[in-house]
């Protein structure tokens, strides 16, 4: 029994792998809640600004999610993408462009689109994105996947948001995605790593 090698789980990726697990736990509450724990707790819209909650709904909307499809698209990218880029920036860079996306999508939905209910990890999914693209450049260089996934991505969430009417907020998408490459940029010129 010398030669057995002991394979071990490690938990890689804290940040990606809690979020996941919450996002997890609020579509679970919200089934049970037939949907009011999404409403109180895991979506913005205008509501009162002197509810805490209000406050508190700017982050947590990312944990909610209307329904199955839409929590397994954003965990299923999440988990493909994030834990490559907190291993690449660590825990509290990642948590912060999680939080700075949040914040950034939150804010704009309450402000600008007051009938309009937001939830979901959209924005983040796309920050990663964009924030992966940009995850090797150099000083005074733009790569070329940089340039080309923002072109595809971004310009496809501009094409659906003129022309296909539906319930998905490109508009979070693209504020995502543009968090992600202006963090990207900056945690790259500044060497930034946990």
């Amino acid at each position: 029994m010398n030669g057995e090698r002991k394979i071990k789980i490690s938990f890689n990726s804290p940040v990606i792998l809690t979020f996941s697990l919450l996002c997890l736990i609020a579509f679970i509450l919200a089934a049970v809640t037939s949907g009011w724990t999404n409403v109180f707790f895991f979506s913005v819209y205008r509501s009162s600004l002197i509810s805490p909650f209000t406050y508190v709904r700017l982050f947590t909307h990312v944990l909610g999610h209307a329904d199955w499809n839409h929590l397994f698209g954003n965990i299923t990218m999440l988990l493909v993408v994030g834990p490559l880029l907190e291993e690449k920036y660590g825990s509290k860079n990642i948590l912060f462009v999680m939080l700075a996306t949040a914040l950034v999508t939150g804010l704009v939905s309450f402000v600008f689109f007051p009938a309009r209910i937001l939830l979901g990890a959209s924005g983040i999914v796309f920050a990663f994105i964009l924030l992966s693209s940009i995850t090797s450049s150099e000083e005074g260089k733009v790569p070329v996947t940089f340039i080309l996934v923002a072109f595809i991505y971004m310009g496809q969430q501009v094409y659906q948001a003129i022309f296909v009417k539906d319930n998905v907020s490109n508009l979070s998408h693209l504020l995502g995605g543009i968090v992600g490459s202006v963090l990207g940029y900056l945690m790259n010129k500044t060497g930034a790593k946990n």
